[in-house]
């Protein structure tokens, strides 16, 4: 089985691709398991070399808009026999809201190029889309429930978010006209990221736990009252990859998939640092409001109930102890003389 990964230079692309040459196979959309022959992973920049390294992987470097207007370059990403892809690549919703045009070119027009290619394959290859909670948006004039359902209304009130459910639409309809077995899930927010901060709206969830662990201050632009849905990197990628077992049955309607999520707050988030890593840690999260991150974070549901994912043995992560604990065995060379507790 040929699988593609698009955004596979990036944090989830590269944790995606570890773990199905982890596993070597893959039982595709309820099919028998098949070995993972290529991993093609496509993004602007190399994949790391351990990657490289492994017979299985080939690299596609270059834009994902310009790969997919390129005939030679869209068939090394796309090869005929391809199966299976994962469409990770995206720009992130704060540099969405700061550059209209970018998001619109990396969002939608790529999201739109890459199904159309697939579609002219004409072998009906499984796209599993990776959308946001971010197409879930809250305010005076647009209230949402208490809790997010598989049944919740999208009513995006960002740039990002509207090119998230656009995709997740087109992904569907493409589905429905037999183009591809079309798959969209929607990630909560990954918490904690290893590596520097992103241009993501959400990049502080991780780095007001990250920095503090590495010796130096984490700012948090929210109240210690802000609700968040988040998940664990590997909780994240489980729910990518089961998205690309499920059964046609099994998956059901062809509208997007809401994954688990951990519901909790900023100062739970900040409380549970200071029970693994000591309050000398905590004590270095700088709360510094921020208008504009206030505002975007704002719009989005922190709390939700996934019984899609349930019901495919998806369940959220237990607390975000445990996420921090993970985080710190998994990134020794990040943290500042701080082990678990």
């Amino acid at each position: 089985m040929k699988v593609t990964i698009t955004g596979g230079a990036g944090f989830l692309g590269v944790r995606l691709a570890r773990e199905l040459l982890r596993k070597s196979s893959l039982s595709l959309a309820g099919a028998p398991a098949q070995a993972i022959s290529q991993l093609i992973l496509v993004d602007r920049a190399a994949p790391p070399a351990d990657l490289l390294a492994d017979p299985r992987v080939a690299a596609v470097v270059g834009d994902l808009n310009a790969v997919l207007g390129s005939p030679a370059e869209s068939a090394k990403a796309l090869p005929t026999d391809v199966a299976l892809v994962f469409h990770l690549a995206a720009a992130v919703s704060g540099e969405c809201e700061a550059d209209f045009d970018l998001g619109m070119r990396s969002n939608l027009a790529a999201t739109h190029a890459l199904l159309e290619n697939c579609r002219a394959l004409k072998t009906r290859p499984t796209v599993v889309f990776a959308s946001s909670l971010a197409v879930f948006g809250k305010s005076d004039l647009l209230p949402t429930p208490a809790v997010l359902t598989d049944t919740t209304l999208p009513t995006p009130l960002t740039s990002y978010g509207i090119q998230k459910y656009i995709g997740e639409q087109l992904t569907a309809d493409y589905g429905r006209k037999g183009f591809v077995r079309g798959r969209s899930v929607r990630l909560m927010t990954v918490s904690v990221r290893p590596g520097k901060p992103n241009g993501a709206a959400s990049s502080f969830f991780s780095g007001m736990i990250r920095e503090p662990l590495a010796g130096v201050t984490g700012v948090c632009p929210v109240p210690p009252n802000t609700d968040v849905a988040l998940s664990s990197p590997a909780t994240t990628i489980a729910g990518i990859i089961r998205a690309a077992e499920a059964s046609d049955a099994e998956w059901g309607p062809l509208i997007a998939l809401n994954l688990p999520a951990l519901c909790t707050t900023t100062g739970e988030m900040a409380a549970a640092l200071e029970r693994v890593a000591g309050k000398a840690v905590a004590d270095r999260i700088q709360w510094t409001p921020d208008p504009v991150i206030q505002k975007i974070v704002s719009t989005w549901p922190g709390r939700t109930d996934a019984a899609r994912a349930r019901g495919l043995g998806l369940l959220p992560d237990a607390d975000f102890d445990s996420i921090i604990r993970d985080y710190i065995l998994e990134n020794p060379h990040a943290v500042t003389g701080t082990r678990p507790a």
